[in-house]
């Protein structure tokens, strides 16, 4: 195979490991629509990075770390709800995102927006796929660490509490991991589809898990069977990589609820 598919599948596995362990928090804790505001507040970062010629995925982590430790200190005000605090905050990042990038245009920078918003997974290069595998790296460690508060908050958070759970400490941490994760995924998926990833692979494996790490082993292969799919298709029919991976996601998710109900 040519360089490029083989880094466009290395650099797929590195995301479907890391979306397919968050996602499974993501679907227990119903955290849809956060990974959405994480998501389009990625092209903010973009536009940033871009502005100040550092490579996109650093701009994306940065903006990342803030919009969720804003989000944060927001929730404790208890002054709006959370839904409404994340929808002002993901449009309000997406605009001002598009407006640094049409200035960064104005300005002479070569910017291909699709190419952020549904990624260029045949694109990545060797570079980039050290920065994904170290943010991989990085993230499943902390995952790791965190797995039994995590668990526990997940449960119910205020008998977590009595357990001596630090529930705030461990909701800002998983923050933080899903801001980094979607800095890896821009440029295998954009920041248009990699809540998909985040959610389907692990509705799939619910279909079929008794335990919790079950489900997340489970959703991992998922994943990392939607992106070996999803490349393949792209390479047999010539269509958008990133489209047909999540498109492949869900596919298998529907072909596993009819394997379940028969």
């Amino acid at each position: 195979m040519d360089d490029f598919i083989i880094n466009a599948l290395l650099a797929g596995i590195g995301l479907a490991l890391l979306a397919g362990s968050l996602g499974c928090v993501v679907v227990w804790r119903r955290m849809a629509y956060f990974g959405d505001t994480l998501a389009h507040s990625a092209l903010l970062g973009v536009a940033l990075a871009v502005s100040a010629e550092m490579l996109p995925i650093i701009g994306v982590a940065l903006i990342g770390v803030v919009l969720a430790s804003l989000l944060f200190w927001l929730e404790q005000r208890q002054d709006l709800s959370t839904d409404t605090l994340l929808g002002i905050m993901s449009h309000s990042a997406l605009a001002l995102g598009l407006i640094v990038l049409s200035i960064a245009q104005n300005q002479g920078a070569n910017v291909d927006l699709m190419a952020y918003l549904f990624g260029d997974i045949l694109a990545v290069s060797g570079e980039e796929l050290v920065w994904i595998y170290a943010g991989a790296v990085l993230v499943l460690s902390l995952f790791a660490y965190l797995w039994r508060d995590l668990l526990s908050i997940s449960a119910h958070e205020e008998l977590a509490l009595t357990d001596g759970v630090s529930v705030n400490k461990t909701r800002f941490m998983f923050m933080l991991l899903l801001a980094l994760t979607i800095a890896v995924a821009i440029k295998v998926v954009g920041v248009l589809l990699i809540t998909a990833l985040l959610i389907i692979p692990a509705a799939s494996a619910r279909l079929y898990s008794k335990t919790p790490l079950q489900m997340v082993v489970l959703s991992m292969l998922f994943a990392v069977l939607s992106v070996v799919l999803g490349l393949v298709s792209s390479m047999q029919w010539d269509v958008p990589t990133a489209p047909a991976i999540v498109l492949a996601a869900a596919v298998l998710f529907f072909a596993s609820n009819l394997v379940r109900a028969r």
